[in-house]
This record gives structure tokens, C-alpha cells and sequence, in this order.
């Protein structure tokens, strides 16, 4: 199969290309940059320029491939709503290219914030539009699926991790740096999901090559890690202290991110082990910190 991959060099896209190209499909990666371009071609992909901006890109890709998955997100959580939105574009402009076909859309959502709270299954619809769960892609999806586009959702873990990480787990290091002591809010009950970079590559594959409309598959590993264990060590590797924050101070300490480092949100793998036969082999988050992390 040739798939179009958008985000085709980022931190998940990257592991995504190499485990379709190893498995027999082609690639066509989405580039922005010369430095994107030739990371595609050292991976054995075919370079399509473009970005998820440039919705005449987007539509070319797309209708260039066998099928899509899409891994691109512009990662400025301070403006997090209007990314939000132009992931929900993206989706929309690559899906009406689908129309009439039997084409795979693999897009990708969240778990953090399908169910907060209480544990997040595949079978729940998260519902948007609340300043919590701003991000528009699942429903972007199942308007696509009512059209007939073979789509399905790979919900990602809070922290996908491996060497070369740049997401939540490095901005909580920065930020214990920064603020000279490793934090968290109230007794660090509140739980965060993780899963390997690697696993969530191979998960993408196997939801590519059996797409199914509406489906949710979730990229967890670990379904409940307490936030005050990858705080502690944080400080233990850093040799910095471990601190509670009461909730009113919590923004103090965290700004923006505080919404995230507060949210309680395990999350079950279930329902996509069976129906994929997808089972997470690499290394779990606490003990990849440890190993990669510092």
C-alpha cells in the first residue's frame, strides 16, 4: 500500500514510516523543510512537500495514496484550541479526498481527555466543544465515516516516550529545572497513561491495514501511572526536591501546563489488543525515564 503520512518526521511519524516501510508498504511523507525532505529520503520514503497549513498539499497527498495516516499536529498547546482547529481542517480537506473510495484514514486523537476522571475505554465517544476537550479530530472522523470514508482514531497516551522525546515528560524536567524542585499537585494521585514510541508505530499499522469505520483503538501501554511517580523521579534524577502544590497554587508552579499535570486519566488498551491482536512489547514509561531520560 502507498500511504500518505503526515507529521512523517516528527517524534511518532518517524517510528511510523520505518515500521510501514519494513512491513512492505511505501511511504510519501509530508515535508515542510529541506532537513524534512532528506530525513524522508534517508528513511526510504517518497518526499511530498507541504504542511498541514497548506490545505492544496494536503489534498494532493492524499489523493496520491492508497490510504492516510495522519500523525501531524502542530504542538503549541499554549494556543492548543486554535491548533486544534486546524487539525479538525487538515482532516477534513485529506478526508473529502476519500469520498467514494475505500480508502484507510488513520487519524490520531488522545485519551487524556476522553473520560477524565474515570477510566477511558475504546467504546466511549468523548464529547468536544468544552474548553477541556477542545481537539476536534474524532468527530471530524465520524463525519467521514458517514460519508462513507473508511476512518478510524488512534487515541494516544499522554506520554509516548522513547529517547529523543520531546513532548510532556522533557517539559516537566525543564520545568522541575527551572523551578529548582519536582512537583505535584495535591497527594500526585491523578493518573497518566504512557506508551512506547515503537508499540504505538506498530499500532498504527495494524489500524491501517484493518481500518474500520468509527473505530477507537487506544495507544496505551501502562493504563495508570500516578503523576507523583514520574515526579519523584524526576527529582531523583536531577537531585532536585519533591514537592506537593495545593491546587490553588498549582498554576503557579505549572502556568499553562497545569490542566494537564492536574488530570486524572487512565486509560484501557482492551478493546485494541483484541480486535488488533496489537500487544505492547518495549520498555514501560517509569523505567524508560530512567534509562533515556537524563
Amino acid at each position: 500500500m502507498r500511504v500518505f503520512v503526515t507529521g512523517a518526521t516528527g517524534f511518532v511519524g518517524s517510528a511510523v514510516v520505518k515500521e510501514l516501510i519494513n512491513n512492505g508498504h511505501q511511504v510519501l511523507g509530508l515535508a515542510r523543510s529541506e532537513a524534512s525532505a532528506n530525513a524522508l529520503i534517508t528513511a526510504g520514503a517518497e518526499v511530498h512537500r507541504g504542511d498541514l497549513t497548506d490545505l492544496d498539499s494536503l489534498r494532493s497527498g492524499a489523493a496520491a495514496a492508497d490510504g492516510i495516516i495522519h500523525t501531524g499536529f502542530i504542538h503549541d498547546f499554549s494556543r492548543f484550541k486554535e491548533m486544534c482547529e486546524v487539525d479538525k481542517i487538515a482532516i477534513e480537506t485529506m478526508g473529502a479526498t476519500l469520498l467514494g473510495t475505500d480508502k484507510p484514514f488513520i487519524i490520531t486523537s488522545g485519551t487524556a481527555l476522553v473520560s477524565p476522571g474515570r477510566l477511558a475505554t475504546e467504546d466511549i465517544i468523548a464529547t468536544p466543544g468544552a474548553s477541556i476537550h477542545p481537539r476536534q479530530s474524532e468527530p471530524a472522523a465520524d463525519a467521514l465515516a458517514y460519508q462513507g470514508v473508511r476512518t478510524s482514531v488512534i487515541r494516544l497516551s499522554p506520554s509516548v516516550h522513547d529517547a529523543g522525546d520531546h513532548g510532556f515528560i522533557p517539559l516537566l524536567i525543564d520545568l522541575a529545572k527551572e523551578k529548582g524542585a519536582s512537583a505535584y499537585i495535591g497527594e500526585g494521585l491523578n493518573r497518566w497513561t504512557g506508551v512506547h514510541r515503537l508499540d504505538a508505530a506498530v499500532l498504527y499499522r495494524l489500524a491501517l491495514e484493518n481500518a474500520k469505520p468509527y473505530a477507537r483503538f487506544h495507544g496505551v501501554d501502562e493504563e495508570g501511572i500516578a503523576f507523583k511517580e514520574i515526579a519523584e523521579i524526576i527529582g531523583k534524577e536531577l537531585n532536585l526536591p519533591i514537592i506537593t502544590v495545593p491546587q490553588a497554587e498549582a498554576a503557579a508552579h505549572f502556568g499553562w501546563f497545569t490542566g494537564f499535570a492536574g488530570i486524572d486519566c487512565p486509560a484501557s488498551n482492551k478493546i485494541t489488543r483484541e480486535t488488533l491482536n496489537w500487544e505492547p512489547k518495549q520498555t514501560g514509561l517509569l523505567e524508560d525515564m530512567r534509562a533515556v531520560y537524563f
